[in-house]
């Protein structure tokens, strides 16, 4: 045997029977904050956020209808006119101490509530009783929901029970037999009512890019302008007041069944609460339905000032819940001195979005076209807004708005009252319209940027509870003249745009998660 050959036959020994294994080594844990994670790999406004965004959105019509419907089921009647003009005798009743067999009722009008118990004629102050207290239930359900939808209940369980709520109070409204039952429910449809819109807006948005949270917040005020058209058409079909609380509950009913199954809770909310499992199958969610691809070494975590928290609880395989209530805000002076701003800002534009449409009644106009036609004014509004926004910020764009709105309520108050100039009082309405409606769109926009996830719920709804405030004294303005009304309207324009000016501009700025990352 040769020395060549037997070296030949030690190497074959030493083969290995089996291949070698190949260790390939697991990529790096990427964490990444919801927004980025929208942003790499999500996708920040695909298919999923879009139906996402409008089921969700559907919910500001609901507020709308059960807001405005106050506007045609507590107006006064025509119940004065000529003989042959429609009007029909009534010999049963006595209205404004007039006998029965003396007045006659226009029945093209229906049955308003106050005057059906006697309540017109020299006192409107208990039409604007019942207006006020309706928002002064809002604001109190505006509070309580944002903050219930900030805890263990979350936001769609939270816009579940307002609606369950706002369908059994305007059914139970229907059948008011005397004015205090009416009043009493009508603040209890204020208290379900005022949730809507927090609860709604915050889970519309959370799950959408941060490139796209601008022209989003302002799309959803298209469903509040169209809630209002809608209750115009409503209320001209079902005269009858009682016909009329029954038609309007029916839309809830619609969006409790057939809508808010198919909406999904906040990835942001999970994530706040400690539940990053379920978290991560919303963002997976997202992507798969967007055509896109969440790889398996993303995870999910807090904004930047929690990734070392976030990181060593992934270690020990826990999770820590970050919560935060308005004493939180009260105690950090930045958010404090937004939070008073903001606030302030509801206030004044409230009076000015909620007495304008209102103030319809004093314009002696067609009042079902008078409330279309400030609907659809709207409408460009918020597409202008929505337009700007990414260019100019809000900051920029919410002065503009409201100067603009207050300039034209200014000169509406020097028209007059005369007969021949009640066209041009109504363009001045329709000009404050849509310059407050932008202007109220934007602040939601604004206040979801301003504050961050583990308060953003409570922290609008206390500045929705600001402006509701606002609204609990528009009914006693527009019950005296249509002149000093659109005098008070612009004056509330003109501070607002005052009160903008010490925010910060929140242009290309993302929605922070904690209170610490919003502060740094």
């Amino acid at each position: 045997m040769t020395m060549s050959s037997h070296k030949k036959e030690l190497d074959d020994l030493r083969s290995p029977l089996l291949p070698p294994v190949v260790i390939q080594e697991q990529p790096p844990l990427e964490m990444l904050t919801v927004d980025q994670m929208l942003t790499k790999y999500c996708g920040e406004f695909g298919f999923w956020q879009f139906k996402h965004f409008v089921l969700t959105c559907m919910a500001w019509t609901l507020d709308a209808i059960h807001t405005m419907v106050m506007i045609f089921a507590d107006r006064e009647p025509s119940w004065t006119c000529e003989p042959g003009s429609g009007c029909v005798w009534d010999s049963d009743k006595s209205v404004c101490g007039l006998q029965p067999g003396s007045w006659r009722w226009d029945s093209s009008e229906g049955w308003s509530t106050v005057a059906e118990w006697g309540l017109v004629c020299g006192q409107k102050y208990k039409v604007g009783l019942v207006q006020a207290l309706f928002f002064f239930g809002c604001m109190i359900g505006g509070g309580t929901f944002g903050h219930l939808s900030d805890s263990k209940l979350g936001r769609k369980r939270s816009l579940m029970i307002v609606c369950i709520l706002n369908i059994i109070f305007s059914l139970l409204t229907s059948i008011s037999l005397g004015y205090w039952t009416y009043v009493l429910l009508r603040l209890l449809t204020g208290f379900s009512n005022g949730g809507i819109g927090v609860c709604a807006y915050v889970l519309a948005i959370e799950p959408i890019g941060p490139a796209k949270h601008g022209i989003a917040g302002m799309s959803t005020f298209y469903f509040y302008s169209f809630g209002i058209a809608l209750i115009s058409g409503i209320a001209y079909i079902f005269q009858s007041w009682r016909f009329l609380y029954i038609a309007s509950s029916i839309p809830s009913v619609i969006f409790l069944l057939f809508m808010l199954p198919f909406i999904f809770e906040s990835p942001r909310w999970y994530l706040i609460r400690g539940k990053t499992d379920e978290a991560m199958k919303i963002m997976q969610n997202i992507a798969k339905i967007n055509g896109n691809h969440l790889p398996e070494n993303v995870y999910i975590v807090l904004d930047k000032e929690a990734k070392r928290r976030d990181h060593e609880s992934i270690e020990t395989g826990t999770k820590e819940i970050v919560a935060a209530s308005i004493r939180d805000v009260i105690r950090s002076p930045l958010l404090r001195m937004r939070l008073f701003l903001l606030m302030g800002i509801y206030f004044t534009s409230s009076i000015v979005y909620y007495g304008v449409n209102l103030n319809a009644t004093n314009l002696k106009t067609n009042i079902y076209f008078s409330v279309l036609l400030n609907s659809v004014v709207e409408m460009p509004g918020y597409l202008l807004v929505a337009f700007l926004i990414d260019r100019y910020g809000s900051k920029s764009l919410g002065i503009g708005a409201q100067w603009f709105s207050g300039i034209f309520c200014l000169i509406g108050s020097l028209i007059g009252s005369k007969e021949n100039w009640k066209a041009t009082r109504m363009v001045c309405g329709v000009l404050g319209i849509f310059g407050m409606a932008g202007t109220y769109n934007l602040l939601y926009v604004y206040a979801m940027e301003l504050f961050p996830t583990v308060v953003r719920s409570v922290a609008i709804g206390c500045a929705r509870q600001a402006g509701q405030i606002g609204s609990i004294l528009v009914p006693f303005v527009v019950v005296k003249s249509a002149s000093l009304s659109f005098m008070v309207f612009g004056i509330c324009g003109i501070v607002g745009g005052i009160l903008m000016f010490f925010l910060p501009e929140t242009l290309n700025r993302p929605l922070y998660d904690t209170m610490d990352g919003t502060e740094s």
